[in-house]
């Protein structure tokens, strides 16, 4: 026993002593001491036993140092005593060929290494590493292919080669491979996030497009290709096309309706309204005592409303229509919790169109009874009726009900709603610190929606106030902002015109145009907005507004003036001027749109 313990205790020394002079030889090796690391390592090198630990660092050291004939006995030795062929000392061999001028010797025995290594899938990984570091992606990719090759599955190394080919560039065939690996592993989420970062250009999403309708067409029976073909449609907002593959889901796989409908629904948050109304209306058609069918036609009924609303001017008949329609759902379906949100849309259109307000409260009233324990409905009544007491210009009355809710809905986005509301109040009324200060805790609300248009509001007030101590032309710009949220548009208009010309050299000289373009467009007066939007674009080009400006113009020409040559010219110069634009993925839709064409 006693010998054991001296033979182990001079082991241990042993080990110890090497393991103090590979940490030197690599310390050595970290700082560029080559020289020094390189005697060191030739002397640990001496122990077969110690290859292993400082095999990356030596190679490279003695690569540094050009000792190249020195670093061609070692790696032989090593290829020869290793009885696996030593696969990574055969592939730093063929790097050693390139450096020292011997290509055609390199890539022959670089061909010869990924015949060896694609015969196993761990010697696969382990070339394929050192071909990565190397920045040798192609023969990544014949190495993953012949490894499947040789494995005899076609599906074999899937998401490697995805990746390899991703790193040659070689969009189409990564796409090829992404989409299999999803099949194979039913990760979905997974390929979505990969194309969503990878695909971006006009191309590529063509490219990826006609992949997935080959792959549709091919698969007709195979739910994931056409679940992505539809997300795919839906991200490039081609909500008609995408309607026509979930048309098809839904027969095949008998959902009453379902999947329209949760389609119509993202189309409506979209604010594609007509694409949104020809869904429902197939849910109401096919779907009559389906489950859908109430909501369907009520959703149908508020696209309608918002495509009434949107087109400029507003025709005071539609908007009766608009009702009589709501009048008709409420008689067929009655006044109860499926219909109650349709009496709201028909109190808003009561108080902001026809100007009957006392109606608008009554409806709301009675919609409030309906709600019965629903608290978040009865809040949403409410900041509908501080609406109305802002149209009647009672603040004091709108701010107690904004108040209200945000008391009642604290912890929820209807709170943070309502403290929207109470900002922008005190914004109409000229109290602009504490509006922004209310403003810049929104900033941080859950909600985008909310958190951008406080976000803005904040950014106005903020680039606005201080440059004289009246704070004039704010006061003056809010008010005006005030008479286009009552629907006072003439006299918002005449007031525009003042402001403008009074403040041309002010900082709210951009905002005003902008405000005056959006202020013709709604009376219907589409050749002065272009003219605003072009002297906004000409004289504040560097301006946050100005991909707004440049989108609300080539959309003026396609709808108002049906210019579609002059609209195309305008929605490519979005994509090119401004390719991180929010308005990208519309302008490209639209520009597609308008040259005709078609991905089937």
């Amino acid at each position: 026993m006693k010998r054991y313990l001296l033979i182990l205790l001079f082991f241990s020394i042993h080990w110890m002593s090497f393991g103090q002079e590979i940490e030197l030889a690599n310390e050595y090796f970290k700082q560029g001491e080559y020289e020094k690391a390189k005697d060191l390592f030739q002397k640990i090198a001496k122990d077969k036993n110690n290859i292993r630990l400082i095999h990356q660092n030596y190679i490279q050291c003695l690569f540094k140092l050009k000792s190249f004939e020195e670093a061609e006995k070692y790696l032989k030795r090593q290829i020869k005593s290793n009885d696996n062929n030593g696969l990574i000392f055969r592939a730093d061999y063929t790097s050693l060929l390139e450096m020292t001028g011997k290509i055609e010797e390199a890539e022959k025995e670089l061909d010869l290494l990924i015949d060896f290594a694609a015969r196993a899938e761990g010697t696969i990984y382990e070339l394929q590493d050192f071909l990565y570091k190397n920045s040798k992606t192609e023969q990544v990719v014949q190495l993953l292919k012949k490894g499947r090759e040789t494995s005899k599955d076609d599906n074999k190394y899937a998401i490697l080669l995805a990746r390899a080919y991703l790193y040659n560039g070689q969009k189409e065939p990564m796409v090829e491979e992404i989409l299999k690996y999803g099949l194979l592993e039913g990760n979905q989420d997974y390929v979505k996030a990969t194309l969503q970062d990878n695909i971006k250009t006009e191309a590529e999403v063509d490219m990826l497009e006609k992949a997935l309708y080959s792959k549709v067409q091919k698969f007709p029976s195979e739910q994931y290709y056409t679940d992505l073909l539809i997300w795919h449609l839906i991200q490039q907002k081609e909500f008609t096309k995408a309607f026509i593959q979930t048309r098809a889901i839904d027969r095949r796989l008998k959902q009453d309706g379902q999947r329209v409908f949760e389609l119509a629904q993202t189309t409506l948050v979209n604010k594609e309204f007509r694409n949104a109304i020809q869904m429902y209306e197939y849910v109401m058609k096919e779907y009559p005592q389906g489950q859908y069918y109430t909501y369907a036609r009520r959703n149908a009924i508020f696209c309608k409303e918002e495509i009434v609303k949107t087109t400029y001017p507003v025709n005071i008949n539609d908007i009766r229509g608009l009702i009589k329609d709501y009048q008709g759902l409420f008689s067929d379906l009655g006044r109860n919790v499926k219909t109650m949100e349709a009496l709201r849309n028909t109190a808003q259109l009561y108080a902001f169109y026809l100007n009957e307000r006392d109606t608008a409260i009554t409806v709301l009233e009675t919609a409030i009874m309906i709600a019965g324990s629903d608290n978040a409905f009865r809040d949403k009544c409410k900041l509908d009726l501080g609406d109305i007491y802002v149209l009647k210009n009672e603040p004091w009355e709108a701010t107690l009900l904004y108040s209200q809710v945000e008391k009642s809905q604290k912890e929820d986005q209807l709170g943070q709603e309502a403290k929207l509301r109470n900002a922008k109040l005190h914004y109409y009324n000229g109290e602009f610190d504490l509006s922004k200060e209310v403003l810049d805790i929104l900033k941080k609300a859950t909600t985008r929606e909310i958190a951008n248009d406080a976000m803005q509001l904040s950014l106005l007030i903020q680039d606005n106030i201080g440059l004289d101590t009246s704070e004039a032309a704010m006061k003056e710009y809010a008010n005006i902002d005030l008479l286009l949220f009552q629907n006072k548009n003439s006299e918002a208009m005449i007031a525009l015109d003042i402001i403008f010309e009074k403040y041309k050299s002010h900082s709210l000289a951009d905002d005003i145009l902008w405000l005056r373009a959006n202020t013709h467009l709604k009376i219907n007066q589409a050749q002065k907005a272009l003219e605003d939007l072009e002297i906004l674009r000409k004289n504040y080009n560097f301006d946050i507004l100005a991909d707004d400006a440049l989108f609300l113009e080539a959309k003026i020409y396609e709808e108002n003036l049906n210019q579609k040559d002059k609209a195309m010219e305008l929605y490519r110069e979005v994509l090119q001027k401004f390719p991180g634009s929010i308005y990208g993925a519309e302008a490209r839709k639209r520009f597609r749109n308008l040259r005709g064409d078609t991905i089937n």
